[in-house]
């Protein structure tokens, strides 16, 4: 990462301390700087400087403004005489920040915000947009996140994990609870992608069904072992889509559902029971703490009892894998961080005014995640996996559940 030498000058440390809008203007002026270090990095040579290694001249600035929490930024952008310096500060800071401006701001101009609302808006931003402003900017994050959403899949997924998230949006003139749902994927080479998001009206066959189908025409292959809570649209979708692959119930939707019909006086006996079955190191050593967890609770804890044997086995696939890899496709914890992440900034806006808006927001937020992902360092090492997929190729012509 490039160095750049920042000077703070007494006036704008006196504003940071005095004024209102004290931090805005030290910003303001650290970010025309780095601006200037950028391009005398491009050129080769600081402004006036005779150099032999000069690779471009000077040509003026132009003014924008960049978005931020603390109030807009009046930047000063240099120019070259061939227009070719560029920079990606605006693009890779404000893309989450201007989805959750936009999707606020759609509000505004259409008439289903507050006043509350509005008041966020303004005192986020520090300024006021016009309809044109807001159409244009609505227009590109529109196109980016599409572009992102619509890619093709050229790797191989063996590990795949899928959730959901409900936000509520305004549609057929009402408000109605609406299904984002979500792909992640792990590719052969151990690297987390998120594969895309489509909106449905609720975690049904049909919306699954059309995820998968969706995902498969742009390229999804490879999948071996499939990650998600208890649906039955949801498991029907999967077994028709993914045949051979194994499912894995989610260990932490799946506890959570036991314990919610055990007596609140046993929840803490049964956690712990609970706990040494999803512990076990193998599938016949997690069988026999549940005969002894159902002998102990059968008649204290019925109804749990039953969940909990109905759904054993699916929760257990998980240890057919290599030991490294159970950790970390026993459950849906990934997806749900990353819906937590969408639901702190969806939190703000409550309502959306319509499927688009919605879409725009979780979009830009999903693909800002993607972006450190799959540029990041690896999520796991699948050269292990490659080696016990080899020789425990039968493995997978074991079929997902289905559901009576």
């Amino acid at each position: 990462m490039t160095n750049y030498q920042i000077n703070l000058k007494e006036d704008p440390m006196k504003a940071l301390l005095c004024e209102e809008n004290g931090l805005k203007t030290l910003l303001e002026g650290v970010v025309n700087q780095i601006l200037e270090a950028q391009m005398t990095e491009y050129i080769g040579a600081e402004a006036y400087e005779r150099s032999d290694e000069r690779k471009e001249y000077r040509n003026g600035y132009r003014t924008r403004e960049l978005f931020t929490r603390v109030g807009p930024l009046l930047l000063r952008i240099p120019q070259t005489r061939h227009g070719h310096f560029r920079t990606d500060l605006f693009e890779r800071y404000q893309r989450s920040e201007k989805s959750l401006v936009l999707a606020m701001m759609e509000m505004v101009v259409t008439g289903v915000s507050t006043r509350k609302v509005s008041r966020i808006t303004e005192k986020l931003c520090g300024s006021s947009f016009s309809k044109s402003t807001v159409s244009q900017l609505c227009k590109n994050l529109d196109h980016e996140v599409m572009v992102w959403n619509e890619r093709p899949l050229e790797n191989e997924y063996p590990f795949l994990i899928i959730d959901a998230m409900f936000t509520k949006v305004r549609w057929d003139h009402a408000v109605r609870s609406t299904c984002a749902l979500i792909a992640i994927g792990i590719t052969k080479e151990g690297q987390r992608e998120i594969l895309g998001v489509r909106l449905g009206d609720s975690e049904s066959f049909a919306s699954w069904d059309d995820m998968f189908t969706w995902l498969k025409s742009r390229g999804l292959k490879g999948v071996d072992f499939v990650t998600s809570d208890e649906h039955k649209g949801l498991v029907r979708a999967t077994q028709k889509h993914f045949q051979g692959a194994l499912w894995q119930r989610c260990q932490v939707h799946f506890l959570r559902n036991i314990l919610g019909h055990t007596p609140k006086y046993l929840r803490d006996k049964m956690s712990e029971g609970l706990k040494r079955i999803f512990r076990s190191d193998e599938r016949n050593e997690a069988l026999r703490h549940f005969e002894h967890l159902a002998e102990s609770f059968e008649k204290k804890a019925p109804k749990a009892i039953e969940r909990l044997e109905s759904g054993i086995e699916d929760a257990l696939a998980v240890l057919a894998l290599p030991e490294k890899y159970r950790k970390r496709m026993k459950s849906t914890n990934m997806a749900e961080r990353l819906n937590e992440e969408v639901r702190r900034r969806e939190r703000v806006i409550r309502i959306f005014p319509n499927k688009a808006s919605a879409l725009r927001m979780i979009g830009a937020l999903l693909l800002e995640r993607h972006e450190t992902w799959s540029t990041g360092k690896k999520y796991l090492d699948m050269e292990d996996y490659q080696l016990w997929r080899e020789e425990h190729g039968n493995v997978f012509d074991r079929k997902v559940v289905q559901f009576a």
